[in-house]
């Protein structure tokens, strides 16, 4: 399984050798872009749209933070209609839209139940989702439908029968947000950009009159150190921008405010189902989910306040439990702790700058905001997946008139996405798309990375191979955390095909043996993470 040019031309333009030759090559540029989650890949996306030249750094890996930790919903959001963000919905099903067109190898139609067991309660749902319907414009998904007793129990057999009158079905999207977010990366390569990550942004450049001209970066597998210089640089870090932040100004107060949501992982059987559960009124006000994703059920999510951002939060008790006792109200086999698969946290990183005045993180808006220090530094908050290429579009906007680029219109919203096919199964999508065809032909030339990764679950050796050569993986988190999604769907199987991982990872990169066992120890340590505490971790032979 050593590296070889089979996968062709493609294979070398995402080659971590020849980026960094391009990186080398390019002593100025337009744009430097700090983060490559959601926020960070969508201005990079519109500036190489406008054809500016781009390098986006990521400290650690693509999506590694709470772009990878999502609900996988790309929707409107029915909730933000009872707050009367009617704006920020209509724009969020428009990009929607786009989304479906763009990535339709990624981003599918989902059809979600909300079983209504209250006399009242299915009339008020009704008259949103037609808002909601009407709003969505000639990007609607399909229409909402009042549906009887029996078809919601048709529709998910698992549901909870005792008291259930009616129901109401709609329409939104799904995604898988790694995936996407590994796609962009690629995509900004293609449209001539440079996306690198385990880069890290280590301080700021700043001309003698104080406005910021660069970064200062750092190669995180050599520790070589770098300097750019660039006429703008915009800070996308998501709930880290205050570090970016601190490093123009220390004294500057903070401009995020954190919110954790955990979701769980189930078995399929607890839905046996294709179609989507929204619990739209739960015991604190929130919305809960249960959805199809990788033949598992997702459950989530919570929202609550936490001090401190952190790439690698830890899933609270108190959310499990809630998670698990919502969800079993409305299932007629409730979920224990014991049969949760994997569990994981992601913050939020509302836009709210006064975080002392007592507002519930659940009623602090999700639209974006975008700041401009003294300095010249642009820092983009807020927002959320499915609105990520507007939040691009606005933030290259400012960034225009903040830096005096050449105005040029943007034209993200005609870029496909990296692996989008001319036709795909709508119903249930290869995430591959036209990268599928490189994968069997691994397995062609070597028939044993036909192999799976784990008995239980669909990812061959092949996927591993291709993550590598073709999608900047460089660790086995990046594996299988980010390109194929073993951590997030079963931790303990992600913790006995580690060392798999590892000796592929070892033989395309030039790794020895003690890297292999190092770095297999850490993988399996931080994986533990998304077990629960009464579940056992398996043992390696």
């Amino acid at each position: 399984m050593k590296a070889n040019e089979s996968a062709g031309a493609q294979s070398n333009l995402f080659e971590r050798g020849r980026l960094l030759n391009n990186l080398k090559n390019n002593s100025q540029w337009d744009l430097i872009v700090i983060g490559g989650g959601a926020t960070g890949l969508g201005v990079a996306l519109d500036a190489v749209s406008r054809n500016y030249r781009v390098l986006l750094l990521e400290q650690d890996d693509f999506g590694k933070g709470t772009s990878s930790k999502s609900t996988k919903l790309v929707h409107g959001g029915v909730r933000y209609l009872a707050q009367g963000d009617i704006d920020l919905v209509r724009e969020a099903l428009y990009e929607r839209g786009l989304l479906l067109k763009n990535a339709p190898h990624l981003v599918h139609n989902r059809t979600f139940i909300i079983p209504n067991y209250d006399v009242l309660g299915g009339p008020f749902y009704w008259v949103g989702l037609k808002i909601y319907d009407l709003l969505s414009g000639k990007w609607s998904l399909g229409p909402s439908k009042y549906i009887s007793r029996d078809e919601v129990i048709q529709y998910i057999p698992m549901i909870e029968k005792s008291g259930l009158r009616n129901g109401i079905s709609y329409h939104d999207g799904q995604f898988d947000d790694s995936r996407m977010a590994v796609n962009l990366a690629q995509t900004i390569i293609e449209k001539g950009g440079l996306a690198l990550n385990h880069f890290g942004v280590t301080g700021l450049l700043k001309d003698d009159k104080g406005k910021v001209c660069g970064v200062k970066a750092e190669d995180k597998e050599t520790s070589v150190g770098y300097e750019f210089k660039a006429r703008a640089v915009v800070n996308a870090t998501g709930v880290l921008v205050n570090r970016i932040i601190e490093m123009d100004d220390e004294n500057k107060p903070p401009l995020v405010r954190p919110s954790q949501g955990t979701h769980i992982v189930l078995d399929r059987s607890f839905l046996n189902s294709e179609e989507a559960l929204m619990i739209p009124k739960t015991s604190d006000g929130r919305v809960l989910f249960a959805v199809p994703w990788h033949n598992r059920v997702l459950v989530g999510t919570t929202d609550i306040p936490v001090g401190e951002a952190s790439l690698d939060p830890k899933p609270l008790d108190e959310e499990v439990d809630y998670i698990l006792e919502t969800a079993g109200r409305y299932l007629s086999r409730p979920p224990q702790r014991e049969d949760v698969l994997s569990v994981f946290a992601g913050l939020r990183p509302l836009a709210a700058q006064n975080s002392s005045d007592g507002a519930k993180t659940k009623e602090i808006s999700r639209s974006h905001k975008i700041i401009v220090d003294q300095s010249g530094l642009v820092t983009i908050t807020g927002g959320k997946w499915t609105t990520f290429r507007r939040m691009g579009q606005d933030t290259v906007d400012k960034v225009i008139t903040v830096a005096g680029l050449p105005a040029r219109p943007s034209t993200s919203m005609d870029i496909m996405v990296h692996g989008a096919p001319e036709k795909v199964d709508a119903r249930d999508p290869d995430v591959y798309g036209t990268d599928r065809a490189a994968i069997d032909s691994l397995i062609r030339e070597d028939p044993s990375l036909a192999q799976k990764l784990h008995p239980t679950l669909d990812f061959t050796l092949a996927e591993v191979v291709f993550a590598v050569r073709n999608e900047m993986a460089r660790t086995i988190e990046d594996v299988l955390a980010r390109r194929v999604r073993v951590l997030f769907l079963d931790a303990a199987a992600a913790i006995a095909c580690a060392p798999k991982v590892a000796e592929i990872l070892a033989n395309e990169l030039g790794k020895d043996e003690e890297w292999k066992k190092t770095e297999t120890a850490r993988f399996q340590k931080f994986a533990g993470t998304y077990l629960l505490p009464k579940m056992k971790m398996p043992v390696n032979d």
